[in-house]
């Protein structure tokens, strides 16, 4: 394969992170015009964020075993298809029902093309230096869409309208859609896993109830009955969860990967890092537009620093782990997002605006250095046919972060989206300090989970599951 073909194929890819990793930033910017437009309760509004995300984070591993199964240029064409036409169906929503319904089609879209995309990467760059090169710039187009996102949606919001956020996505899938029918190569995995239907829908069972709860809870009251009923659902879903996989061969989530402390404090730091950072996107953007009546163009500006930041220390981040381990940076990254968020809980409806921007980088930087170490502790210790895997359930981590961290909005801080003219930096300092306490439980995993003890548990782990892998191949071959 050419050098020029393989560098179309990256350039494709990387299409689908960026309208992906886009989309985050630029709903988030574009909130408070929703909400006037369509008449949105603060439910509703957190409801566009949290549906997006949740069902990104229960399909991501489906999605990627279906591509290995079916044929990753066939799923990633699908995904963007799909991915467009609920980009399309978003833009054109008459209420915001609709929208909801359009953002739940998109998700499910947007998690066929990311895993999708890497594993496409991963088959066409063989060799270990361009394959380095290819995820690396792979990892850069997160940090543009990160720059991008805030800057291109307020503009697009301010002098269009809140709907061409969403029409922004049509030109990029449609370009994504022809290029991966000239270039990309068909291929499937040599492997096929099993689909494990229960064990999923037992899953988002529990995901979607605990959220329903959070964001809910304040509307219905806590002791409502129907509170109440999902709550029970939710938690007889997870213990039928942890049952039914702990006995499954090949189950949907390995559940002996958490006897490895680092797989298990990657997983929890990715919960806590990305729920703060769901939390301050989505909070940030109403006090902004709302209590300090900044435009949406404005707002997208103020949020620069925070992409500056990830453009900056992210891959300094990754070169720390390589050197250092991965202590460091989550030491680092937890303290900066400890110190944001106690400094948030200080604002005021006149702080001044350059304290805004130094706050936004202290987060920004911090959240930053988070990732890198993530992934590396995820797939510590793991033996090279489970590492993908293992990063796969740490990305869905992420996601259910971000669902959590918009849904304790609501929970935490209701009367600020409920009220307007409410004092909303007052009503958000409680939400504030929960972060400052995830920021800190960010310190105390990365020391555990870098420790004698916690290395240890990774280098047990290994062979355990690749005595399993072995033996199954082996049946299966007999």
């Amino acid at each position: 394969m050419s050098g020029r073909r393989k560098a179309t194929i990256l350039v494709t890819c990387c299409l689908s992170l960026l309208i992906v990793s886009m989309d985050a930033t630029i709903v988030n910017v574009a909130i408070p015009s929703i909400r006037d437009d369509l008449n949105a309760s603060a439910s509703q509004i957190q409801w566009v964020i949290d549906i997006y995300t949740l069902v990104l984070a229960s399909l991501l591993l489906l999605s990627g075993a279906t591509g290995d199964r079916f044929g990753r240029r066939r799923t990633f064409q699908v995904g963007l298809t799909v991915f467009a036409v609920g980009s399309l169906m978003c833009s054109l929503a008459p209420n915001i029902e609709t929208l909801i319904a359009a953002r739940f089609l998109q998700a499910i879209g947007g998690s066929m093309m990311n895993p999708v995309a890497m594993s496409i990467i991963t088959q066409v760059f063989t060799g270990r230096v361009e394959r380095a090169r290819a995820i690396g710039i792979w990892g850069g187009v997160v940090g543009i869409s990160m720059a991008l996102g805030p800057i291109v949606g307020g503009a697009l919001i301010q002098y269009v309208d809140w709907r061409a956020v969403f029409w922004i996505n049509l030109p990029i899938c449609a370009i994504a859609i022809v290029l991966t029918a000239i270039f990309v190569p068909e291929s499937r995995s040599v492997m096929m896993r099993d689909v494990d239907p229960v064990g999923q829908g037992l899953g988002m069972a529990f995901l979607f109830g605990l959220v329903y709860v959070l964001i809910e809870g304040p509307n219905f009251g806590w002791t409502d009955v129907r509170m109440i009923a999902v709550v029970v659902a939710a938690v007889l879903a997870l213990i039928g969860f942890l049952a039914y996989e702990s006995r499954r061969h090949d189950p949907f989530i390995d559940l002996r990967f958490f006897r490895s402390i680092p797989f298990a404090s990657a997983t929890m730091i990715a919960v806590c890092a990305f729920a703060a950072w769901g939390a301050f996107l989505f909070m940030m953007s109403l006090y902004l537009q709302e209590e300090r009546g900044f435009s949406a163009m404005t707002t997208g500006l103020i949020y620069l620093p925070v992409a500056i930041g990830a453009l900056v220390f992210s891959p300094l981040s990754g070169r720390m782990v390589g050197r250092f381990g991965g202590r460091p940076s989550i030491v680092i990254a937890g303290t900066l997002i400890t110190a944001a968020a106690a400094l948030l809980a200080t604002l005021t409806a006149s702080t001044p605006v350059w304290q805004l921007l130094a706050i936004f980088a202290v987060f920004g930087i911090g959240f930053s250095m988070v990732n890198a170490p993530i992934t590396t502790a995820a797939v510590s210790g793991m033996p090279t046919d489970r590492a993908g895997a293992a990063s796969a359930i740490a990305s869905t981590s992420r996601q259910v972060g971000v669902s959590l961290g918009v849904a304790l909005c609501g929970s935490v801080a209701g009367s600020a989206l409920v009220t307007k003219g409410a004092d909303f930096a007052v009503a958000a300092r409680a939400l504030w300090l929960i972060c400052a306490a995830l920021g800190v439980t960010i310190i105390v995993l990365g020391i555990y989970s870098t420790s004698a003890r916690g290395l240890r548990s990774a280098d047990r782990l290994a062979p355990l599951i690749a005595g399993t892998v072995t033996r199954r191949e082996s049946a299966d071959v007999g």
